[in-house]
């Protein structure tokens, strides 16, 4: 990477100094380059509804919305930044050079709110930060829109914020829980628009997997084959979205029994199952999150096919409890028993009732899913988990089990198994649409579409 040559705090004791001729000539004879005139985005044209019922809830009250703050890596390199997803929700902006704006509405009479966008404005060329300004720099990290370029992408006034602590105090998004919760509340039910992106995030995805499959020789080959699948399916997100909505699971083996296994720096097996957790997230920060396991060998063992079918009837059990009006736990029990009389069935537990398959299990079978992959985690558990489902909500579907390798509960050749089948789906009127249903579920499907795959690469 690249010095600044002057003027960037973080690293000025390697700056270089500059001549005043130097300053006069950088700041002079440089043609406008504005952006085009039709940049409205299409969430403009759904961000207003979700305001104005923002606004509802807090009748009278200042509420504050901010994008975030670029956080340190290291030393004087950040993370790669993401706007929060109630910033990006009410604002429909998604960039990179978001970070530090500030969405605030202020209240203009009493049932109602002015949406005021305080934004970093593009550097004029007169002031030398353009070119010094390493964080923020138009030379360096790419160019901001102006202010009026702002106003004409969002619809919404702007402001060129300062330091942040002269903005008007007021319920902030980022501290207050009452606020935090619904803002996630009102995300459950998604807008058209919003399934719309997700679908694109889905069908992306897809793509991913498909990548995935036929990258499999090469990585079988190398001996850290779970992070050459990972790197295949980066460059799928990276090209065609914002990038993975997550840090992508690559489990093969008995890495598939670690829940959140991300490290991926294991060899594959050709005898082993290959547990794939991966979703893109789209420019406009809606991710999918979809689950295959797969035989690294083309074809199922007879124990493998017997595990990876009762997490299948597991998840198509759950499936069919999905209809607007039923619990939002109802598809995690449904998916559970099923699990429960397998286990009983197979000899590993003496009855399948109580909660010991919970040893199998771990977890839940599921989750809203839309800007954030485990979305809507700040509403309240009566309008979420212990509430209903509903018309617009999108969810996964993704029961699993994680046979330990060291559980002496489990006969030799269970030990070491880990099978998760993970779906997207959108409740409507008649029950649920799955939106992941390009993806082969079945066993056989899924032998024949890698074989399709691999032969055919």
């Amino acid at each position: 990477m690249t010095e600044p040559l002057t003027g960037a705090p973080r690293t000025a004791g390697h700056d270089l100094p500059v001549s005043p001729e130097f300053e006069v000539f950088m700041a002079g004879d440089w043609a406008p380059m504005p952006l085009p005139a039709d940049i409205r985005q299409a969430a403009a044209d759904f961000t207003p509804a979700r305001r104005a019922r923002l606004s509802a809830r807090f009748p009278g009250e200042r509420l504050v919305i901010p994008a975030g703050e670029l956080r340190v890596r290291s030393n004087d390199c950040d993370h790669r930044f993401r706007p929060h997803s109630a910033y990006a929700w009410l604002t429909g902006l998604t960039g990179e050079e978001q970070a530090g704006h500030v969405l605030v509405l202020e209240p203009d009479g009493p049932h109602r709110h002015e949406a005021v966008l305080y934004v970093r404005p593009r550097s004029p060329r007169g002031d030398d930060g353009f070119y010094r300004d390493r964080r923020y720099g138009e030379f360096w990290v790419g160019r901001r829109p102006d202010l009026d370029e702002t106003e004409r992408m969002t619809g919404i006034r702007c402001a060129a914020i300062g330091d942040r602590a002269e903005l008007p105090p007021g319920r902030d998004a980022t501290v207050d829980a009452e606020l935090s919760a619904a803002l996630s509340e009102l995300r459950l039910i998604k807008d058209v628009w919003e399934v719309g992106q997700l679908q694109l995030a889905v069908d992306h995805t897809v793509a991913g997997f498909e990548d995935v499959v036929r990258a499999l020789p090469r990585a079988l080959a190398h001996p850290r084959g779970e992070r050459w699948i990972e790197g295949v399916f980066g460059l799928r997100a990276r090209a065609e979205g914002n990038g993975t909505g997550y840090e992508t699971i690559v489990a093969s083996g008995a890495h598939a029994c670690v829940l959140h296994w991300i490290r991926n720096d294991g060899p594959l097996d050709a005898r082993r199952l290959l547990l794939l957790d991966a979703g893109v997230e789209t420019d406009s920060l809606y991710t999918a999150d979809i689950t295959r396991t797969l035989p690294l060998s083309g074809r199922f063992s007879p124990v493998q096919r017997q595990v990876y079918d009762l997490v299948l009837a597991a998840q198509d059990a759950g499936i069919a409890a999905l209809r607007p009006g039923a619990s939002f736990r109802d598809f995690h029990r449904a998916a559970m028993r099923v699990i429960a009389e397998g286990l009983a069935e197979w000899g590993v537990l003496k009855s399948p009732e109580g909660d010991f398959h919970r040893r199998y299990t771990l977890c839940s079978s599921g989750h809203m899913l839309g800007l954030d992959v485990h979305d809507c985690a700040q509403a309240r558990a009566e309008t979420y988990l212990d509430g209903v489902l509903a018309e617009g909500q999108v969810l996964t579907v993704e029961p699993g089990l994680y046979l330990q390798a060291d559980d002496e509960t489990l006969p030799d050749e269970l030990r070491g198994i880990g099978v998760r089948v993970e779906d997207d789906l959108v409740i409507t009127a008649e029950g649920a649409r799955l939106m992941s249903g390009a993806l082969p579920r079945t066993p056989d499907a899924i032998e024949a579409w890698m074989g399709e795959l691999i032969e055919g690469r």
